[in-house]
């Protein structure tokens, strides 16, 4: 079945402007027909087929193709493989055919960009797997990765057309590996958008009461985001400085997660924009020194904050990111930051990876293999001996979403890492033979241990000895992709059969208490120690990773699990009741046995919640709609993902132990006057209460049992009221 004449008028009017769009990268004729020649064979190839909104699919790759020019700046070649990008996956048309009518290289980007299937190993997820062959393509051309980042953007814009589970899988995946990737290849406007639409479908109501607070804030920040530029407006024309200035609001994702770190509301983030000044550089002095030239005529106006200087430009990101940032002290007692940058540096700010190509040649900058130094690395580890696919993805993500520092070898050379890397991170950084051999560093000429944390600046070197190797414990120590799978790898191969190890430490832990191994006893010992699958488990015990020594402790006491059993879990499904002659969705209640409470975010009832399937015991596990771990999980076991809405439905009074950080200015009488609020006013009882005090700061923390999310966001609603509370702040962690 074709389109409709309203159909075509669509897509004809999505194509004219595409070809609008055009216009900047073709250069000839033969440009125009290869574009030409692959919006029809599109067209050809998707006639009458439409997505889940009832549009032609068409418009997908059309609208593609405009991100691909538009935002990212790629030229022909990445068009047309844009256009094409489906047309091998959902129809007749084979690579083959693509490459005799377009050539090679668009066959190849093509190719790329078809999603893989086939059989994998039983412990590997699809979706890990299939990451893993489309990074692999990094290795041929970093453009299938861009258009690649284009496709999930458009797909992203149209997500309130897909149902609520494929929603959680595809945001989780968004919010854990696009976003990072478009981060890391320099493109922030994606990744800043990525980052909002995922809270828009995941969080819908706080994504709309941010955009308003920020829509009703708007008239009083432009006033002063005016009176702050005006004087700087002067400084800038006095010196016949060709510039742009303009405040830029922080992305709803950034504000809602601040929000969420320091559990404040909206009205205390105070950061809420930053100035930004892009100017035309002169041929003389460099552009290093004329942005310094402005930083000084800014801060002879307002006072700078020392200690939030930003200098991107000297060292830039691995990304290419390069920008002069300073905190300066505005009208009414305001801290503003100032971003400085040349126009070229906001080219590469707004484009990225391609923006960076296209000025590679026109400059000298020494950091201009930034990026390959990077892609050398994930070409490393693609081609490492890690077998599994959702391993890989975990270690890649390392390498992507992470502030970075600079630090230095014996004899100077700079080598680039994640903020909060040790010492054994630069080593494997140097070499794995010296990473497996470490037992030591000196750092700035004094020894250190190798799990020491390194900054910025240091100077290292390593010390290593014949007969050291990588310890099981060194996973948890090391940061960055390249230290964790050369530990692993070498773990590996000294003990190949960690699972058959584990099982057999296992049981014989068990047998000093004569019990055998069993589904129940696994279903409460897994959780606790923090794993999804008897194979993680027993692995884990294999590798030295974990310890049973309390186990003892783990079988003796009561599952977590338990807490659930005074509510009734509901899953809302989509399906109607024919029984009852009626449309209604079906709600049917789950037992006790069928659910879980996972231990990474411990939900209370009343928290907004997913579910996701083990498949190792089949049971569903309870996570809070917010937590890290889930996105871990939907972006590599989407299909787990159960489809039904879960609710929470109380049907037996009953209290649940959750723990509350404070922090704050120390006094006399404070700890009475949180005792008689949780007491007195709420008729709460404590199980714990843990306070220090040190030079007229107090910290610590306080257990209680509360009903349910909202005595407890109440509790802490009081507690930030009270006279030296600066923090009152929900802990994941539950107190023995």
């Amino acid at each position: 079945m074709g389109y409709s004449t309203e159909d075509e008028k669509l897509i004809d009017e999505a194509y004219k402007d595409l070809l609008d769009s055009c216009t900047k990268i073709c250069k000839n004729d033969e440009d125009w027909n290869l574009i030409k020649r692959a919006f029809f064979l599109a067209k050809e190839a998707h006639q009458g087929v439409r997505r889940r909104s009832g549009e032609p699919y068409l418009l997908h790759p059309i609208a593609v193709a405009k991100i691909v020019i538009e935002e990212i700046g790629l030229g022909v070649k990445s068009v047309v493989a844009s256009l094409l990008h489906d047309v091998v996956e959902d129809t007749e048309y084979t690579v083959e055919d693509i490459e005799r009518i377009f050539g090679p290289k668009i066959a190849s980007m093509v190719d790329g960009l078809t999603k893989m299937s086939g059989v994998f190993n039983a412990d590997t997820s699809e979706q890990a797997e299939y990451f893993r062959k489309v990074l692999l393509t990094l290795s041929d051309d970093v453009r299938v990765i861009l258009i690649k980042i284009a496709d999930r953007l458009h797909n992203m814009r149209t997500l309130g057309y897909m149902p609520r589970d494929k929603q959680i899988k595809i945001t989780g995946e968004t919010i854990y590996l696009f976003a990072p990737l478009a981060y890391r290849l320099g493109l922030f406007p994606i990744k800043s958008e990525l980052e909002d639409l995922c809270m828009k479908y995941r969080f819908p109501e706080e994504y709309e009461e941010i955009s308003r607070k920020i829509r009703e804030t708007e008239p009083q920040r432009s006033e002063y985001i005016e009176r702050f530029c005006a004087p700087i407006r002067k400084a800038l024309d006095a010196n016949n400085i060709s510039y742009e200035i303009s405040g830029r609001v922080k992305s709803v994702y950034s504000i809602w997660t601040k929000m969420q770190r320091k559990q404040i509301p909206f009205e205390e983030i105070y950061d809420l924009f930053a100035v930004r000044i892009v100017f035309q550089a002169l041929p003389f002095p460099s552009e290093k020194t004329q942005c310094w030239q402005i930083y000084s005529s800014i801060t002879d106006i307002y006072a700078p904050k020392p200690d939030r200087l930003r200098d991107w430009i000297s060292m830039p990101k691995a990304n290419g990111y390069e920008a002069l940032h300073s905190t300066v002290m505005g009208p009414d007692g305001v801290w503003v930051e100032v971003q400085i940058r040349t126009q070229r540096m906001e080219d590469i700010a707004e484009r990225g990876f391609a923006a960076h190509w296209k000025y590679k040649h026109a400059t000298l900058s020494q950091n201009d293999d930034a990026f390959d130094s990077w892609l050398k690395k994930v070409r490393d580890a693609l081609n490492g001996p890690n077998e599994n696919a959702v391993e890989f993805l975990d270690n890649f993500k390392l390498s992507l979403y992470t502030s970075e520092i600079t630090v230095f070898t014996p004899k100077g050379e700079q080598r680039r890492l994640p903020y909060g890397a040790t010492a054994l991170d630069f080593a494997y950084d140097i070499h794995t033979k010296i990473g497996n051999k470490a037992i030591g560093a000196k750092i700035n000429h004094k020894i250190e241990p190798v799990t020491k944390q390194i900054n910025s600046g240091d100077q290292i070197e390593i010390i290593t000895a014949d007969n050291a190797k990588p310890k099981a414990e060194w996973l948890d120590i090391v940061t960055t992709t390249k230290a964790k799978q050369a530990i692993t790898s070498f773990l590996k191969r000294e003990r190949k059969n960690n699972i058959e190890h584990g099982i057999a430490i296992f049981e014989s832990q068990l047998a000093k208490y004569h019990i055998t191994a069993s589904g129940r006893v696994l279903r409460k010992v897994i959780p606790a120690y923090g794993c999804y699958s008897k194979d993680e488990f027993y692995s884990k015990i294999g590798a030295g990773i974990i310890s049973l020594d309390n186990i003892e402790k783990v079988l003796k006491s009561s599952s977590k699990s338990k807490i659930l059993k005074f509510w009734k879990l509901w899953l809302n499904t989509d399906e109607p009741d024919d029984s009852e002659g009626d449309e209604q969705p079906v709600k049917r209640s789950v037992s006790d046995e069928e659910f879980t409470i996972a231990p990474c975010c411990n939900p209370l009832p009343g928290d907004s919640v997913v579910g996701f399937r083990d498949n190792a015991t089949g049971k569903i596990i309870v996570h809070k709609a917010t937590c890290d771990e889930l996105n871990r999980l939907a972006s590599q076991y989407g299909n787990n993902i159960i489809k039904d809405q879960i609710k929470w439905s109380q049907h037996k009074a009953v209290s649940y132990l959750s723990t509350i950080e404070l922090r704050g200015i120390d006094r006399m009488g404070l700890l009475l006057d949180i005792s008689h609020i949780v007491s007195e006013d709420f008729s709460i009882n404590i199980r714990e209460v843990c306070i220090r005090s040190h030079d007229g700061i107090f910290e610590g923390s306080i257990s209680v049992y509360v009903q349910d999310a909202n005595s407890l966001n109440a509790l802490m609603d009081k507690f930030r009221h009270v006279k030296g509370i600066e923090t009152a702040k929900r802990s994941t962690e539950i107190k023995d």
